[in-house]
Formats: structure tokens, sequence, C-alpha cells
């Protein structure tokens, strides 16, 4: 019998083939990792329109009608998490594709959000650079004991930031369009009355909402410039939830004394974007999920996606 094809997309790392047993799928399935982001729709096409299955990372190469219609082959599409908003499930629905997701370790990205956060706190970059420069102690940080954090958005990553921000001492306050005042005396932190209290009485910022139509441009021009002028902002959630261009002159303008920012509206970040040059931001290339045991867990649940859509019982399907 002639296996399936599977092509595993945006492997930057090249660690798709080792993070999991593709032994258990070997006899049915031939798989192939590709392991650079292919932003050109015609190629990605040439290189994967033989394929029956198409594991995509997140969001790294949108799945909208117009692609899933060059791929007649496709019937099974499997997105690392079980949310993501590049793909167009009406048009794969009709197609007779069927998507699925995975689950994840849940920590690396409310873990790598209190890096930033403590790397903008105590410049480390700067020092580091400073250091390699021959320099020595060029910047002074700023404490954390007894500073404010709010916290937009009080779900499983913002609970666990706010945990983070008491364990260092923090006052920590949340807002969200939905939050109840219940679920923020759950988490042990004071609700904000409103997006802009928290904006002008926290020291520090971190964005922890899901992106849609209510919270796209939720922090635009008219925001930042509510926050103090010693205030920062963490971002390790979506990029269009926070105005680019707002956030670029903030930082230019001294509105906010810096940011930092996991999450970019074009991924990977064109080589002449301003986010790559502002001295007062802080940038990881969207690794917030990317960690051992959480791509273990991605590739792990890829495999057994594959298994159950080979037995005839797909699961952890989305819809």
């Amino acid at each position: 019998m002639m296996k399936l094809r599977c092509a595993i997309l945006d492997d930057y790392q090249q660690v798709a083939l080792t993070a999991a047993d593709w032994s258990r799928i070997s006899d049915k399935v031939e798989v192939k990792s590709i392991d650079r982001h292919i932003d050109q729709p015609s190629e990605l096409v040439e290189q994967i329109s033989d394929c029956e299955i198409v594991v995509i990372m997140r969001e790294r190469t949108p799945f909208r009608a117009a692609l899933l219609a060059q791929l007649p082959r496709l019937k099974l599409l499997i997105t690392t998490g079980m949310r993501n908003a590049s793909i167009d499930m009406t048009a794969a629905a009709s197609q007779g594709v069927i998507v699925c997701g995975t689950g994840g370790a849940g920590n690396a990205t409310a873990e790598l959000t209190w890096a930033l956060l403590l790397g903008l706190a105590r410049n480390i970059v700067q020092e580091h650079n400073a250091i390699r420069s021959g320099q020595w102690q060029s910047t002074i940080g700023t404490d954390l004991y007894g500073k404010k954090l709010g916290v937009l958005g009080l779900g499983k990553l913002g609970s666990k930031i706010a945990k983070f921000g008491q364990a260092f001492g923090m006052d920590v306050m949340a807002w969200s369009q939905n939050l109840t005042k219940e679920r923020a005396d759950e988490v042990g932190v004071r609700l904000a009355a409103s997006k802009e209290e928290l904006l002008e009485n926290s020291d520090f910022v971190s964005i922890h909402l899901v992106l849609s139509d209510r919270t796209r441009g939720l922090i635009g021009a008219v925001e930042l410039k509510r926050m103090r002028p010693s205030s920062y902002l963490i971002n390790t959630s979506r990029a269009p939830i926070v105005d680019q261009a707002a956030l670029a002159e903030a930082l230019q303008n001294g509105w906010i004394a810096g940011a930092a920012v996991d999450v970019f509206e074009v991924e990977p970040l064109p080589k002449d974007d301003i986010y790559r040059s502002l001295p007062n931001l802080l940038t990881t290339p969207h690794i917030g999920y990317v960690s051992k045991a959480n791509y273990e867990a991605f590739y792990t649940d890829v495999v057994g996606n594959i298994e159950a859509y080979l037995s005839g019982s797909p699961v952890r399907t989305l819809s």
C-alpha cells in the first residue's frame, strides 16, 4: 500500500522529527520536515501539493481559502495548540479537510513573559552588550518590589503572571472586558475599575488577551499616552492587540520608558522593520511557546492525531 505523505512546516530548529516517536506511523506515512518559512504561496503549493497531511506551527503559515483550494490532496491539517486564527475553518470544512490541534506543556509563555519583564527592569541586554564592548555599569535598574503590575487578561497565562508578580512583592491589578471581581478575588488581585485606571497606575503592563474584534487595537496612541513615562509594556500575546505604529511612536517620544514584545504583525520580522532598531524595545522572535517540553507535547500529540485519523476516529478536532 502506498504511504500517505505528511509535511511539517516551519520547523526552524529542525527538532520536529526528534521531539516525538514518529516510528509509530512510519509504516503508513512518509514524513518530511521543512526548516524554513515559505512566504510565497506558489512555492508552498509546490512543496506540499502532494501531501495528504500537513502540520503547521501555530500561525506561522496561514491556511486561507485560496491556499486550501490549491491543495486538493489535503485531508488532515494539524496545528500546534488548540486555537489558530490563521486557518479558514469554513473553507477547510467545505473542502473536507479535518483540522486538529494539540495540547502543550503550558508554562513556557508565562516564563518568557517574566524573563522579558526582568530584562526590561534590569537592562539585561544593554548591560550584556556594554560588558562585551569594554564598559562597566552603564544603567540603573528598576526595582520590582512594591511596584504596580497591571495584567490585561486574567486567564491561564494572566493568572500565572499575576502570581509571579506577587512572588516578587508587586501590587497586582487586572482588567479585561469580561473580568469579574469574583475571578480577581480568586487569583488574589485587585480588579481595576477600567482599562484607563490600570494603564495610568501601573509600572509594568503585561498583555494576556485573545485576539478578537474587541481586542484588536485595544492599546493605541491614546492608551499609551495614559501610561507613565517611567512605565513598561510587555506583549507576548498577539501583536495586533497593540497599534504597532503607535507603540513605535511611544518609544521614540518617551511616552513610556520601554517595551518588550515577542509577537509581530509580520513574522519573521522584516529586516528593515523599525522594531529591529528601537533602543528601548526588547524583542524576541515569537519564542513564548518554544521550549523543549512544549515541543515534545506538540509533536507527540501530532503523531497521536495522525494515528487517530488513520484509524478513522480523529481526535482533538477544531471547528
